[in-house]
């Protein structure tokens, strides 16, 4: 099997709680707000919905299929009924899983979505499995990297050793546990890195700075050895820089008030990089993720709304005049 992309990222189960009875409590930049409930009490909720199979990693693989790509998730999960239904909903969406690892007698990661309008914030637990890089018949075209839980540094390390001694580009779109180890703990993935994906603050502390300009974010993520940026700024839009130059796109106008906000982070980079695979400039690769964002918010959950590759250019031929890419 020759695999367009392969996507390395825990696996988990999402069950979204909609608050009812909440309230969100920002500073004067509205840059670090805190969602509250009362303390001590019953609080009501609204609903409570499961998807699966969902995680920044299968999130990609998803997008990745969708849009037509050979695409693989490199996963690993536990052997029980949770992870035996989000491995029937990968498999339905047309993800090959024959590189997922399954673990006896251990669970399959499961997380609580707190939705409050059309944010969210997550309570995440990631499980510990062992772990061993996948032996491929041919070497895959990329490699997806992003969350994965502590502890699995060497096995990150491995993977970016793989992608540059086999020529197999690899995306590095890194979660929280990665963030936190710092650039330094990770400079060899990021030297290996074709395309890197982040949002403003989490680029403000991997560079260790409260830099605001953009386009110097870029660079200093650039510095780090990837040869593509990307950093997304919420309603802002996102911008990217290649070695030719940088470049900001809009987000999408919404169709309609947003459901949930859950995935579109996931949908703009894993769609990025589906359309770099397929040849798009990379300007336009980020127009093309910024449609699929826009499509995701439709819908609860991070890939119920993901488009196939006709009906994100159906939408895209429809774009506004100003949905376009400008230099900076």
């Amino acid at each position: 099997m020759k695999y367009d992309v392969v996507s390395f990222g825990d696996i988990t189960t999402d069950c979204f709680i909609r608050l009812k009875d909440a309230e969100v409590h920002c500073d004067l930049r509205h840059e670090s707000c805190m969602l509250c409930v009362k303390f001590g009490q019953k609080i009501p909720f609204e609903s409570a919905t499961v998807v699966r199979a969902v995680g920044n990693g299968t999130n990609a693989a998803v997008a990745a299929a969708r849009l037509g790509l050979s695409s693989a998730a490199a996963t690993e999960m536990g052997d029980d009924e949770n992870g035996r239904e989000c491995l029937k909903t990968l498999q339905d969406f047309g993800v090959h899983t024959e590189l997922i690892g399954i673990h006896a007698g251990q669970p399959t990661n499961y997380h609580y979505v707190l939705q409050y309008e059309a944010e969210r914030t997550i309570l995440i637990k990631h499980e510990h499995y062992d772990r061993m890089l996948p032996k491929f018949d041919e070497p895959p075209r990329w490699f997806y990297l992003t969350s994965l839980a502590e502890g699995t540094i060497d096995f990150q390390r491995e993977i970016a050793k793989y992608a540059t001694t086999h020529g197999v580009k690899l995306a590095f779109q890194p979660g929280t546990f990665q963030i936190g180890m710092g650039a330094e703990a990770l400079a060899d993935i990021y030297e290996a890195t074709e395309v890197f994906f982040c949002n403003k603050e989490e680029a403000q502390q991997i560079l260790k700075n409260q830099e605001h300009d953009m386009k110097k974010l870029l660079e200093g993520v650039r510095a780090l050895g990837p040869k593509i940026a990307v950093i997304t700024d919420g309603r802002n839009g996102a911008y990217i820089q290649t070695a030719e130059g940088s470049w900001s796109a809009p987000m999408y106008p919404d169709p309609a008030p947003p459901v949930s906000r859950t995935g579109a982070g996931d949908a703009t980079a894993s769609t990025t990089v589906a359309y770099l695979i397929m040849g798009c400039p990379p300007q336009e690769a980020l127009l093309r993720g910024m449609v699929n964002s826009a499509a995701v918010v439709q819908k609860l959950g991070a890939q119920a709304g993901l488009l196939t590759k006709d009906e994100l250019e159906a939408w895209y031929a429809k774009r506004p005049p100003e949905f376009t890419a400008t230099a900076v």
